[in-house]
């Protein structure tokens, strides 16, 4: 019964990091996907696949020459390093999502992305190695190269402070296995994810993490340890909602 429960108390404590590291690698998946799919029905699916095959080695062979490396670093400077950067990620997440909330800079779409990005593959002339279109091959790969880094450095942040990077790492491959299997099903950019709203609730998590980090690297005890996770983001989006409405009334009287 004991054990039962310890393993009830674990499960809630990774969620967290489950959740943020599902959300986050979920937005950047959307965007290489959309890409990935571009280049597929323009380029053919030979180089889109093999280019990004090609970049999720490179990524692979990087996270195994950067996990024991970790190990290396005492824990309060991992900490505050980690959190640090995740506070100015966060940040810039957060302040992009509440610009395009009030209205103003345009949402992310990704039709329109996609659309663009197909235009520009079929004006591009044809450019083949052995068989394979370069152009294809060059532009998946470094898709998936550009948002995979983003995925690594959002698991990393988010588990290795806190000894939590198998529930991180699995929120992330739940998020890939998802997006995977939505691009196969419906072959076109999946417009239908709210991103802003992705965006906005990464946002909030990954300033949460930072700002939480920070606290444990400096030597401060977090109310409820992990559980200041829970009020720490629930302040941030108050904040936050509360500052996206002042400015939509600001914007509303202004001439």
């Amino acid at each position: 019964m004991a054990e039962f429960d310890w393993a009830i108390i674990g499960g809630a404590a990774a969620g967290p990091y489950f959740i943020a590291a599902f959300l986050a690698s979920l937005v950047e998946f959307v965007e290489a996907m959309t890409i990935i799919l571009a280049v597929g029905t323009t380029r053919g699916w030979r180089p889109a696949l093999l280019g990004a095959a090609t970049g999720a080695v490179l990524l692979i062979v990087l996270v195994v020459l950067l996990g024991p490396a970790l190990r290396l670093i005492p824990i309060a400077v991992l900490q505050l390093f980690i959190g640090v950067l995740l506070l100015l990620f966060g940040m810039r997440w957060l302040r992009k999502a509440m610009l395009r909330s009030c209205g103003v800079i345009a949402l992310h779409d990704e039709v329109q992305i996609f659309d663009e990005e197909t235009k520009q593959l079929r004006d591009a002339g044809a450019v083949s190695i052995a068989g394979v279109d370069v152009i294809g091959f060059i532009t998946t790969f470094k898709a998936t190269v550009l948002e995979g880094l983003e995925v690594v450095f959002i698991v990393i942040a988010i588990g290795a402070g806190g000894g939590m990077l198998l529930p991180a790492s699995l929120g992330a491959a739940a998020a890939l296995v998802l997006v995977v299997a939505l691009g196969l099903a419906l072959h076109r950019p999946l417009a239908r994810v709210p991103e802003n709203a992705l965006k906005f609730t990464v946002g909030i998590l990954i300033t949460t993490f930072g700002v939480f980090w920070i606290g444990e690297g400096l030597g401060l005890a977090w109310p409820g340890d992990d559980w200041a996770l829970l009020w720490l983001a629930l302040v941030i989006l108050a904040a936050s909602l509360a500052t996206v409405r002042r400015v939509q009334v600001r914007l509303a009287v202004a001439p």
